[in-house]
């Protein structure tokens, strides 16, 4: 089993908040974390994808917590969410006898808005929300994890400690769930499991979906798209919906950890000028690939994808090491009215950062020329992400950074 970066950053937060709520998109590693906690923190662990716990827990709540008593993790909360309104009484009785209580819910879930209804309604301000992403590369690489930062001087040290036998176009298509990763269970059969199993499970239990077809295609157009600025009337149109049918299965792919969006970044002298939509990104680019028909690392060479998912591969690498490190760090990404893009601005320690993604290895002045277009107040820096094997300057201050150095 691979160890999770995450882990560490969920105990401390069950150190001080009465209740921890573990989210992300299914088969990421929750239950597996729920189990190394009950077994490290000696907390009784039920889920209610067993069908007994959950009729009890549905029927019964005040019988639920009898026999199952506080401190509890509960896993796949959001089949009972009318349990909320219990984990409140029962804290606020804790946090009477003892107001500094922690430690007394841990809880995960899937379903990010039904999960996030039950806790703003009843918890607000005693919950601590923690998101356990997929597999990150220094996970994979059995390396500690630190928040990316441009640093050069850490890429040349990180580049000489990573022994990478996986090319990085073979690791998009292979993508980084943790039974990809891992168990080596081949990536094709994985996600049409998996495209399976969250449309029978999860969407059906949202919305009504008369056409599963119509909902497979859009999944496909969606992935496709990866990378792009969102555009609800291109993904309706190349779906065969309306526009609100396709902004409402958006949010159940947001909802259900599969898509994130990127919103513009905007300084107040260039507020008018700037790109008003955000970007659209599959958090998985295994699933992506999967969904986009780009079976394996040659045929996504060739792809006209190539870019976009070398895009979204390198974001999602950079935003894992900030999101287990239990860091809400906000990311952007930049585009003017002439098009003039980057690809990621990170706001972090005081600097603005601009990070470029690139799908090549040899870099040049072209690759950063927008890097002085973007106008702030803040300190800058930058920096290009890209496939090569070690760091090289491509301008002043301005290194090629190796994608395989994120985060180790």
């Amino acid at each position: 089993m691979i160890p999770r970066a995450v882990y560490p950053t969920i105990k401390s937060l069950i150190e001080v908040k009465p209740v921890v709520l573990i989210t992300g998109a299914r088969q990421v590693g929750k239950t597996t974390l729920c189990d190394m906690l009950s077994k490290d923190l000696g907390i009784p662990y039920v889920t209610l994808a067993d069908m007994d716990k959950r009729r009890l827990a549905e029927n019964d709540p005040l019988m639920f917590f009898k026999v199952n008593g506080c401190p509890l993790i509960i896993d796949e909360i959001q089949y009972a969410p009318g349990l909320f309104e219990y984990i409140e009484s029962i804290v606020d009785r804790e946090r009477l006898r003892d107001p500094d209580s922690c430690g007394l819910f841990v809880l995960t879930g899937s379903q990010a808005y039904r999960l996030m209804e039950g806790v703003t309604q009843t918890m607000s301000g005693r919950v601590g929300i923690i998101e356990v992403p997929a597999i990150s590369l220094s996970e994979e690489y059995g390396l500690s994890e630190h928040p990316f930062t441009i640093s050069p001087e850490n890429a040349f040290v990180r580049a000489g400690r990573v022994h990478d036998e996986t090319g990085t176009l073979e690791r998009i298509v292979r993508g980084m769930y943790p039974e990809v990763v891992s168990k080596g269970v081949p990536s094709q059969r994985y996600y049409s499991d998996y495209v399976e199993t969250y449309i029978m499970r999860d969407v059906s239990e949202m919305i009504n979906i008369r056409d599963r077809n119509k909902f497979r295609s859009f999944m496909e157009v969606v992935a496709s798209l990866t990378g792009q600025v969102l555009a609800y009337e291109s993904i309706a149109k190349a779906a065969g919906i309306d526009q609100k049918t396709a902004k409402g299965w958006l949010s159940v792919l947001e909802a259900g950890g599969i898509i994130e969006f990127l919103q513009p970044y905007s300084d107040s002298s260039v507020v008018k000028r700037v790109a008003k939509r955000p970007k659209m990104y599959m958090r998985d680019t295994g699933l992506a690939c999967y969904l986009a028909g780009v079976p394996d690392a040659r045929i996504l060479f060739s792809s006209h994808l190539r870019g976009r998912m070398v895009e979204t591969f390198m974001i999602g690498e950079i935003m894992k090491t900030h999101v287990n490190g239990g860091l809400d760090t906000p990311f952007f990404y930049y585009r003017d009215s002439n098009n003039n893009e980057v690809d990621l601005v990170m706001l972090f320690n005081g600097k603005l950062s601009m990070i470029g993604c690139k799908s090549g290895a040899d870099l040049g002045l072209s690759d950063i020329k927008n890097f002085g277009r973007l106008a702030t107040s803040l300190e800058k820096t930058g920096c290009a992400v890209c496939l090569a094997d070690f760091p090289y300057p491509i301008a002043k201050d301005v290194y090629a950074i190796p994608v395989k150095t994120i985060g180790c």
